[in-house]
């Protein structure tokens, strides 16, 4: 994940602020574009939502293999009790 700052803005009396163009033109805001405001401790956030949140999130994790993953985890966890 890479972060970088694009400018800075002011959020209006009636707490508009807008979106710089190249944010909109990367994440594909477009007007009527619905998104979310997460709220991550100190940090505030603008989402898009999908829309259809079904399709975007097919095959995020393929490849991934979680199962496998998960009894490894299981596995350790077992035999760091077991050294208690």
């Amino acid at each position: 994940m890479q972060i970088s700052e694009v400018g800075r803005r002011k959020v209006s009396e009636k707490g508009w602020v807008v979106i710089p163009r190249e944010l909109r033109q990367r994440y594909g805001l477009e007007r009527g574009t619905p998104v979310r405001f997460v709220d991550y401790g100190g940090v505030l956030s603008i989402v898009p939502i999908p829309e259809d949140p079904i399709k975007f999130g097919q095959g995020l994790f393929r490849g991934a293999k979680l199962t496998e993953r998960l009894l490894e985890e299981r596995k350790e966890d077992k035999k760091r009790e077991g050294d208690r």
